[in-house]
């Protein structure tokens, strides 16, 4: 099969790889019909994940058809339409007894495109088949049940859920890539007063209006009057960036809350001398996406308005372009791009 395969900081190839097989009687193999480019596939180029080795396929969201099973596996059969989950979940351990999937001790959690091959191929090999997955409906689009292999999830459990989203709060959104503007989406489920959200490119900016911000801009004028002011009440970090977490550290209001969803590959400053007396709490998580049947149902049914999110779709033979557009997303105004199985 052709897959997309990690060679080293900086370096990938488009080649010809061995077909998957089933390895473990919990194992399936899923054809992929549809994957996508994530930040944390940026990561990993850039050299930031050095638990990723040479030779080690990308991705780690799908959709597609069970094509096989492994001996164990008792609730899927070929021809079933899955969401491939970001996160594998071996089902038995505590952390998944307490639906922290993400912290799976039982071999699984991240490890799709990270310790064993991904999404970005024709075919994936998925442990722990009947927990890393979930059936897909027919009538929902590729495009928009892709954004449940992770994106959503993350907004939902890592953003909106840690930071106790209320109504009627002030919630600072900081960076508008894909996960920021998710969280936009997500959090307007629990009716807060504003919500503001802070980029440095236009056209992102432009987009969290499109999705439903009720403010974005610049660094500017509106954090400096919450800083000075009464604080927002939850700010999520979705940028990545050391200076937008400074930034988040400076919004929040005394009591208040600081999610953090962006993945820092760079050390972020945490200014104790001016937060200890505020009672502030900051979250961080891995996400464990026991959340996506639920949120599958809100988009299903039209309750989470997704469409503004998928800005790029290409054929998965020109995944090069793909990343390429998606990395340089704050001129192109990639936010998800979709690879299609032609």
């Amino acid at each position: 099969m052709r897959a997309l395969v990690y060679q080293g900081p900086a370096r990938s190839s488009w080649d010809t790889v061995q077909d998957p097989a089933i390895q473990e009687a919990t194992d399936a193999i899923v054809r992929v019909d549809a994957t996508s480019v994530c930040g944390s596939d940026l990561h990993i180029l850039a050299g930031d994940l050095p638990e990723v080795k040479p030779g080690t396929v990308l991705g780690h969201e799908a959709v597609g058809e069970i094509e096989e099973v492994g001996a164990e596996v008792h609730h899927l059969r070929p021809g079933d339409q899955v969401i491939v989950s970001s996160v594998s979940a071996c089902g038995h351990c505590r952390a998944c007894r307490d639906a922290m999937y993400g912290q799976c001790g039982g071999g699984g959690g991240w490890i799709l495109g990270n310790l064993i091959d991904g999404t970005q191929a024709e075919w994936v090999r998925v442990p722990f088949a009947d927990h890393s997955t979930t059936r897909c409906p027919c009538e929902l689009a590729p495009d928009d049940a892709v954004l449940l292999a992770e994106l959503l999830p993350t907004a939902y459990e890592v953003g909106v859920r840690n930071g106790h989203v209320s109504p009627g709060d002030t919630v600072v959104v900081v960076g508008a890539g894909p996960v920021g503007l998710a969280t936009v989406v997500v959090a307007r489920l629990y009716s807060p007063r504003r919500i503001i959200v802070v980029d440095l490119a236009d056209a992102r900016l432009e987009t969290a209006l499109r999705v439903g911000a009720d403010a974005a801009e610049s660094p500017g004028g509106l954090i400096a009057d919450l800083s000075d002011g009464p604080g927002a009440d939850v700010v999520v970090e979705a940028s990545g960036d050391p200076d937008g977490f400074v930034l988040c550290t400076r919004a929040v209001r005394t009591g208040g809350h600081i999610a953090n969803i962006g993945a820092h590959g760079r050390p972020a400053t945490l200014h104790l001398e001016s937060l200890w007396r505020k009672n502030v709490t900051i979250s961080t998580g891995q996400v464990d996406t026991s959340s996506t049947p639920r949120l599958l149902d809100l988009v299903r049914f039209g309750r989470l308005p997704v469409s503004g999110l998928v800005t790029h779709t290409f054929g998965l033979d020109r995944i090069r372009d793909a990343y390429d557009v998606f990395a340089r997303g704050a001129t192109t105004g990639a936010l998800k791009v979709v690879l299609h199985r032609e």
